[in-house]
């Protein structure tokens, strides 16, 4: 399936001034999503990123989050919904799933993590519609998480946003957005697993030179 023209579809046919609860995980990938999506809906931004460690760099993330919506001249204005770090809920999911690779079983669940609190928040407040900027990164799964969307959708009945963000040069524009507001980017995706997987291939790099 083309989430991207599935997304397409949807907006095209919004009736008024729909509300999103987006979620984000940081303002470079938001930025681009951001820019596409204001045009359409009034979001509220929602940084619920538990896995993000360690808290410094979880606070670093998200008060860049929060400085780039400042700084970005929306049509509508959009709203920041923060949460509690909840660290603990992810160290949780991750037992067991230690030893997976980027992207494997372990990612699955952060993913499933992530949305479920997201479309909870979105029931529970009223939103239109749910969804993520997670699909603008070419290290993210989309069809899993445009999957987990869909099941979540029918679980809170609240609408589920379709997306692959990196359509149409998505990911090029966050990296143009990153540049203009000097935006903070971060060389790895957020738990300490990633932060290790990445040093080592670092280092393996550094090596084979």
């Amino acid at each position: 399936m083309n989430y991207n023209t599935v997304m397409e579809s949807i907006l095209e046919n919004l009736k008024g001034e729909e509300t999103l609860l987006l979620h984000t995980c940081c303002a470079p990938c938001s930025s681009a999503v951001i820019s596409r999506l204001s045009e359409y809906f009034h979001i509220t931004i929602f940084y619920y990123n538990p896995n993000i460690e360690p808290e410094s760099e979880y606070i670093k993330r998200k008060e860049e989050q929060k400085r780039f919506l400042k700084e970005y001249p929306s049509k509508y204005p959009i709203s920041f919904l923060d949460c509690d770090y909840e660290h603990e809920e992810f160290e949780s999911i991750a037992l067991g799933l230690e030893q997976e690779k980027e992207g494997g079983k372990r990612c699955a669940k952060c993913y499933r993590l992530r949305l479920e609190k997201t479309a909870r928040v979105a029931k529970e407040k009223n939103f239109a519609y749910f969804g993520t900027s997670l699909t603008v990164s070419p290290y993210k799964n989309a069809i899993l998480l445009n999957k987990i969307g869909e099941e979540l959708e029918q679980e809170y009945h609240v609408k589920y946003l379709y997306s692959d963000f990196k359509k149409q040069d998505g990911y090029k524009k966050s990296i143009e957005f990153s540049r203009e507001y000097n935006l903070y980017r971060q060389d790895y995706c957020g738990c300490h697993y990633s932060k290790e997987e990445r040093e080592k291939h670092v280092a393996s790099s550094c090596i084979s030179k």
